[in-house]
């Protein structure tokens, strides 16, 4: 892992945003990482926007505000419009369901993950589709053990943990060989 990576994730309330930041919080801590996190929301009890921010770092945190994330995660068209920008040459992981137009001049990487129809083909509800994108962010993020994070994604959600263990698998799997890491880019 970079000494400081710079995550973002947005999307609606309801999506797992601020849990997703959570569990990756918790698993990079449970490695010796320091980390912080902020999040940002709508005044909307649901469906309003909602963001994380999540910095991982081998030496202290001077800032805890992610100016160019090295992976953003966009669960929205309207976040992939407003936080497209800031990356520079990081990854950007979408999901197709939501994020219909792609800007194709941005310079960065950018990775459709289709997690929503994967959560509706595999477990006839979109519920686990957070939890198949943190699968996803993980196998590019180089330095996070992916059985930490496993482990965080159940010790955050206690309910459906064979369901959510295979969302994660399934997420994990999914950019395969495609996979670019952090500091290999």
């Amino acid at each position: 892992m970079k000494t400081r990576t710079e995550v973002v994730a947005s999307g609606f309330g309801g999506q797992g945003v601020v849990r997703l930041g959570q569990i990756l919080g918790e698993a990079a801590v449970k490695q010796g990482y320091r980390v912080t996190m902020l999040k940002s929301h709508g005044t909307e009890m649901r469906g309003g926007y909602v963001r994380s921010q999540i910095v991982i770092s081998e030496e202290p945190i001077d800032s805890p505000i992610v100016d160019s994330p090295d992976f953003f995660v966009a669960l929205s068209l309207a976040a992939y419009k407003a936080f497209k920008h800031l990356v520079a040459d990081g990854v950007i992981l979408y999901d197709p369901a939501f994020v219909t137009q792609i800007d194709e001049a941005l310079t960065c990487v950018q990775k459709p993950v289709p997690a929503k129809d994967l959560s509706v083909e595999r477990f006839k509800k979109p519920v686990f589709s957070n939890t198949i994108m943190l699968g996803a962010l993980t196998s590019l993020i180089g330095g996070l053990d992916r059985d930490i994070v496993l482990d965080s994604i159940l010790h955050v959600i206690p309910k459906f943990r064979e369901e959510n263990k295979q969302a994660f698998e399934i997420g994990y799997a999914l950019l395969g060989s495609e996979a670019v890491r952090a500091g290999d880019k």
